[in-house]
């Protein structure tokens, strides 16, 4: 082993490509419509740790004739173990503590995490890496690490298989790259359009193909064989071939949304080959790329990206469940954040993850009596063991605890609404559809619309008081013979019902989770259906920004002949606020038909009008909501 471990060259610029995958993945997560392809991030460090792997186990098996797997077992959970365990247990107690609202499920992630299946128990979920609003899980990141995880239980004896079976390079060659081929193959066939590809993005069946790219390179491009002195051309080859992946890395970070059909059809897969080519070049001793990428900070970034990358997400949950408006100063709190994980991960990797790699475990016992002697030479640092077993102790109780359960009941009250709110749509819809198609139905109708706008009057006349905007007789009466489309996400679902009592001849399709992009798809099918009314009604935006292309698409389907309302978002807890409304303030310049309801002005100073999240109106809110979208909707008309 020390014979492998003396030829073994470390490569110093995998430090800058280490920096430059977490960088874009915590970029992605801070600002996930600014670096929307940050999320590529991940592919480079499985590219590279299958790289890594497999060269250091191909190197010990043409040195000694053999692979020790035990040994390789070991120093993987040395290496990764301690901080996994320590930022799963730290996590789970301040959930226990501080953030119950995520107890639910609690044992299971910190089990599967355990055992690197935390994937799977994702897909069996059904949990969405893209959903980017509602309750978010602070583990939701460690998809990845158990997909190493299996790479590296299984790995070494598929490669011991390899080698003992096939014997030569070529043939190994192949049949690696043949898997990470029929793994990018899988993820195009299992991929549908329009449905939430997050099942393919979590499986370890269809991402695989990176880890085997990365280990195809190792088996062609051993870097214990790699020559030092290469003619120029061949050198200035591998330079230009390195800064061109690098560069095309980069643009893809901007370039490749996480739910783009190109991503899951070769996109992803051409992304990785990239990452191939990026790290063949900076492994070879020969091109210059590998002393680009090396310098001190890379260096020192590179060292802890495991740290930061295993901090990260939740940090950023916890920060931004106690600050309610991230979006007055997005930039100033993402820089807070990145200060807060990049120290919480300097102190794990320098008082956790590297003395704990390099503890002697066969002395466990000695040091445990050494701990409880009274006059114990470790002395005030004991403080550390029994914070640490408090911690544990803290973070079993709330795995365990029956709370998990009631915890799910009790944040639901809004999605009980919205569910309520979704059934009597679906009649109002049906009644809606109906008066068009005959008399008799347009009759049956008529009657739910006039008792619908009565009691619209009756809620107009009630909130006056309140200070809601009340309708006069005119815009009342005008009200019930208004036909209206609307589309929108879960805040167009909480106040459906208050809408279609104003407007008996609306049409609602409201999903919670619905971004403007998913949008398109709808209102083409309303449009191909008829179902697009004289005036549009939309409410997007509180899940994320959109881009003028999508936004043309939206105005290009509805028509110029039809009248658009488009409400603004209310949404202080996520950093895409201002850039929605600003969006669309723009925008209103561009579409004479086009109309901004600001409901962010109306209501940003009334928190008691919103649900604890401050972005959905509740009851009381409802009154507001509905009659101050209504008087802009009959005003505009």
């Amino acid at each position: 082993m020390n014979q492998r471990l003396k030829k073994h060259r470390y490569i110093t610029g995998f430090d800058g490509v280490r920096t430059l995958a977490v960088v874009a993945v915590i970029m992605y997560h801070l600002m996930p419509y600014n670096i929307q392809g940050g999320y590529l991030g991940v592919p480079i460090f499985f590219v590279l740790s299958g790289y890594l792997i497999t060269d250091l186990l191909n190197q010990e098996w043409h040195q000694n004739g053999k692979i020790d797997v035990w040994a390789f077992y070991q120093r993987r959970i040395r290496r990764l173990y301690p901080g996994l365990v320590t930022m799963v247990v730290a996590t789970a107690a301040y959930i226990t503590l501080f953030q119950r609202n995520l107890l639910f499920n609690l044992r299971a992630v910190v089990v599967t995490n355990f055992l690197y299946v935390y994937n799977w128990l994702q897909v069996h979920q059904g949990q969405s890496y893209f959903d980017r609003f509602g309750t978010q899980s602070p583990f939701v990141h460690l998809w990845s690490l158990s997909i190493e995880g299996q790479f590296y239980l299984f790995w070494p004896l598929i490669l011991l298989f390899l080698w003992v079976v096939v014997r030569r390079r070529q043939p190994i060659f192949d049949i690696i790259f043949i898997g990470a081929f029929l793994s990018a193959l899988a993820m195009a066939l299992l991929f549908r359009h329009g449905q939430d590809p997050s099942r393919i993005y979590f499986g370890t069946d269809t991402r695989i193909f990176s880890i085997l790219l990365g280990a195809s390179l190792s088996i062609v491009w051993p870097s214990a064989s790699l020559k030092k002195d290469l003619q120029n051309s061949a050198r200035f080859f591998l330079d230009g071939v390195g800064i061109a992946a690098l560069l095309l890395i980069i643009w893809m970070f901007f370039q490749l949304p996480g739910e783009s059909d190109l991503n899951y059809r070769g996109g992803m897969f051409f992304f990785s080959l990239l990452s191939v080519m990026l790290i063949a070049a900076v492994a070879h001793p020969g091109a210059d790329l590998n002393r680009l990428l090396s310098n001190r900070l890379f260096s020192w970034l590179g060292k802890r990206s495991y740290g930061i990358y295993l901090y990260q997400y939740p940090v950023m949950i916890f920060y931004e469940a106690k600050v309610t408006n991230i979006a007055q100063h997005p930039w100033l709190h993402a820089l807070i954040e990145i200060a807060i994980i990049v120290l919480v991960s300097h102190l794990s990797y320098t008082y956790i993850e590297r003395p704990l790699q390099h503890f002697d475990y066969h002395r466990t016992k000695e040091v445990l009596r050494e701990f409880v002697k009274r006059d114990s030479r470790y002395g005030v640092k004991r403080i550390w063991v029994v914070l640490a077993a408090v911690v544990c102790l803290t973070a079993a109780v709330g795995s365990f605890s029956t709370q998990a359960a009631q915890t799910k009941a009790k944040v639901s009250n809004l999605q009980a609404k919205i569910d309520a709110n979704e059934q009597a749509v679906k009649k109002h819809n049906q009644a809606v559809e109906g008066n068009s198609k005959n008399k008799n139905q347009a009759d049956s109708a008529a009657t739910i619309s006039s008792s619908t706008s009565s009691a619209s009057s009756a809620a107009s006349s009630s909130t006056a008081a309140d200070g809601a905007e009340k309708l006069t007789a005119d815009e009342q009466q005008k009200a019930t013979t208004l036909q209206i489309t609307a589309v929108g996400d879960s805040v167009l679902a909480d106040g459906s019902v208050s809408l279609q009592q104003v407007f008996p001849k609306m049409y609602v399709d409201a999903k919670v989770g619905r971004q403007a992009k998913d949008a398109i798809g709808v209102l083409q099918g309303l449009a191909q259906q008829g179902k697009l009314a004289p005036t549009v009604l939309l409410s997007l935006g509180t899940n994320g920004p959109f881009s003028d292309d999508q936004l043309q698409q939206i105005m290009q389907i509805i028509g110029k002949q039809r009248k658009v309302f488009w409400v603004n978002t209310h949404v202080p807890t996520r950093r895409w606020q201002d850039q929605v409304n600003q969006a669309l303030n723009s925008a209103q310049s561009r579409y004479s038909n086009l109309k901004v309801i600001d409901w962010y002005a109306y209501s940003k100073q009334h928190s008691d009008w919103f649900y604890s999240d401050n972005v959905h109106p509740n009851e009381y809110g409802l009154k507001f909501y509905s009659s101050f979208v209504a008087k802009k909707i009959l005003q505009g008309e």
